[in-house]
C-alpha cells in the first residue's frame, strides 16, 4: 500500500495558493517532499512486484541480503559482516523488533531458506545460516534486482546518483535532529 494516497500530486501553483492560508507551507519544501514520497512509494511498488514475482516479500529478501552480502560493522568490529548471524544481530541490522525478526526467520526457515543451529561459540544462542536454496535462490535473483536498480536510475547520470545520494544523505541527517511529533488532539 502507498504511503502517499495521490494519485497526481498538486501544480506548484496550487502549492503558493495554499501558502497564503498556511504561512508555515514553504511551497518549494512541500512540493520536493511529495515527489520524494511519490517515487518512493513507486521504487518501493515495483520492487516488491518484482519480488513478488519471484515468490518473497520484501522482509525476507532483506534478511537473505544480510546473510549473504557484506552490511556493515557486526559486534563492533569494523569488518565486513557475512554469514551466520544471531537474531538479535539481524533485528538490529534490518531495524525491526526481535519479535519481527523471528516472524521473517520462521517463515524463511520452512520454507528452507535459512537453518538455525547452536553458536559453537556459545550454545546458549543460535545463529541464523542460509541454505544451499537460498544460495541458489540469489545466484538466479540477483541479476534480476540489480538490473532493475540500474534500469530505475538509468535516468540520471553518474554525477547526478552522486548528487542524489549526497541530497538523501543531507535529508536524513536533517531526520535524525528532528525530535519525536508531539501528541495531537483528535477532532471528530
Amino acid at each position: 500500500m502507498p504511503h502517499l494516497m495521490l494519485k497526481d500530486l498538486p501544480r506548484y501553483e496550487c502549492l503558493l495558493e495554499a501558502a497564503r492560508e498556511f504561512p508555515e507551507l514553504d511551497p518549494t519544501a512541500a512540493e520536493a517532499y511529495l515527489h520524494l514520497l511519490r517515487t518512493a512509494d513507486d521504487v518501493f511498488a515495483l520492487s516488491e512486484s518484482r519480488l513478488a514475482a519471484a515468490g518473497i516479500s520484501q522482509g525476507r529478501f532483506g534478511v537473505l541480503m544480510l546473510l549473504s552480502h557484506c552490511s556493515g560493522p557486526r559486534n563492533g568490529n569494523a569488518s565486513c559482516a557475512t554469514g551466520p548471524r544471531t537474531p538479535a544481530e539481524l533485528a538490529d541490522a534490518a531495524g525491526v523488533t526481535r519479535a519481527t525478526m523471528t516472524g521473517l526467520i520462521d517463515t524463511l526457515e520452512r520454507d528452507g531458506y535459512v537453518v538455525r543451529e547452536p553458536d559453537p561459540s556459545d550454545r546458549r544462542m543460535l545463529l541464523v545460516r542460509l541454505t544451499r536454496k537460498a544460495e541458489n535462490f540469489l545466484t538466479r535473483f540477483l541479476p534480476i534486482h540489480f538490473r532493475g536498480a540500474s534500469e530505475v536510475m538509468g535516468a540520471l547520470s553518474d554525477s547526478e546518483r552522486k548528487t542524489l545520494v549526497r541530497l538523501l544523505g543531507k535529508i536524513q541527517h536533517q531526520l535524525a535532529t528532528l525530535p519525536p511529533p508531539a501528541p495531537t488532539q483528535k477532532t471528530a
